[in-house]
């Protein structure tokens, strides 16, 4: 008679078969454990939000549309289009020689050489959407790295220190909040045209203005976080070592805002993009002969071409929406893949 004891089936070893069933499903669950970075975390959070990778995927596209591809394409947004009398054929700004008997080529349908047709000045459209977005993407982008920069240093230094320093900074956050940027730069507007400066340069200054008159919502709000965290344990913790000051400040109170400077960032981003298009549409911004989507939108103001011709106005306005939307998205998104907080 045999003796031998033989195993449970599915099981390697007497000691795994006399082990507890739970604790066997706890070794399981265990081994099959997916242990993730905080990094690795934040992005599957992130791209587990349907539209955050709608919005981000947009961004994508509009940055090909606006910096990649008018790489490629024949025209700029600057180039003006002829059409030669008696024989109607179409001469491009080069074809010098032949402009004096060529009238504008105004308002031209859409066709295979322009696919979305010309505007009033017989400017090829799709180049100057093109380029229209660069100009305001660029502004948005520079605008808000100026205010998140300054917001964040001031904001930094006066929830940490308070007291006098603290009402010195929010006394000047008060004042910069209280200067009307429309009227500022309504005024500063003719100013530059007196001073003779171009119109290339003078997105520069609009830029420059944009950015030093958005950093206090990013100081206040930088300074409210950081008078919240300063008393917290792990601060105690971080002044019983004897860090410096600015390691304490930028090293380990600012990194705990990175969720709300993130959703205030892109929320920025599309404001600033809006406020550009605000103002070139009342001619402060961009200059012609260069394109902005702003001062494109602004044809609207002629009554022909808002009744005859929308897609001269509706495209560029369409391409704000989209970009301001994405923006939006994206910084939802953003917001709460970092946010420690949520679970899902």
């Amino acid at each position: 008679m045999d003796n031998t004891y033989k195993l449970p089936e599915g099981f390697n070893s007497l000691e795994e078969a006399l082990r507890p069933q739970s604790f066997r499903e706890k070794t399981d669950i265990a081994e099959k454990q997916l242990f993730m970075t905080p990094g690795q975390m934040i992005i599957r959070r992130f791209f587990s939000n349907k539209l955050a990778v709608a919005g981000l995927i947009a961004l994508l596209l509009m940055a090909l549309f606006t910096f990649i591809v008018p790489l490629f394409y024949e025209y700029s947004e600057t180039e003006i289009f002829y059409e030669e009398i008696g024989t109607g054929e179409e001469l491009r700004s080069s074809d010098s020689d032949r402009i004096a008997n060529a009238t504008l080529f105004v308002l031209a349908p859409r066709s295979e050489k322009h696919f979305l047709g010309t505007n009033r000045d017989g400017q090829d459209m799709l180049a100057r959407i093109m380029y229209g977005g660069r100009v305001s993407l660029m502004v948005g982008f520079v605008v808000v790295i100026v205010s998140l920069l300054i917001g964040i240093i001031l904001g930094g230094v006066a929830g940490y220190y308070g007291g006098f320093i603290d009402g010195v900074i929010m006394r000047l956050v008060d004042i910069i909040h209280s200067i009307p940027l429309v009227p500022l730069m309504l005024m500063i507007a003719p100013i530059l045209i007196a001073l003779g400066i171009s119109p290339q340069v003078k997105i520069y200054y609009t830029m420059f203005v944009l950015g030093f008159l958005s950093w206090p919502s990013v100081a206040r709000m930088v300074r409210g976080n950081i008078l919240s965290l300063r008393e917290t344990e792990f601060m105690q913790a971080a002044d019983a070592t004897g860090i410096r000051v600015r390691h304490k400040i930028f090293r380990h109170l600012i990194p705990n805002t990175l969720p709300n400077l993130i959703v205030m960032a892109t929320l920025q981003l599309g404001s600033v993009i809006l406020m550009e298009s605000t103002l070139s549409f009342l001619s402060v911004g961009v200059g012609a002969p260069y394109a902005s989507w702003g001062n494109m939108v602004a044809l609207v103001s002629d009554t022909v071409i808002m009744r005859g011709h929308p897609a001269v106005w509706v495209t560029p306005g369409i391409c704000i929406l989209i970009t301001v939307l994405a923006f939006n998205f994206v910084g939802d998104g953003l917001r709460d893949a970092t946010d420690p907080r949520m679970k899902r």
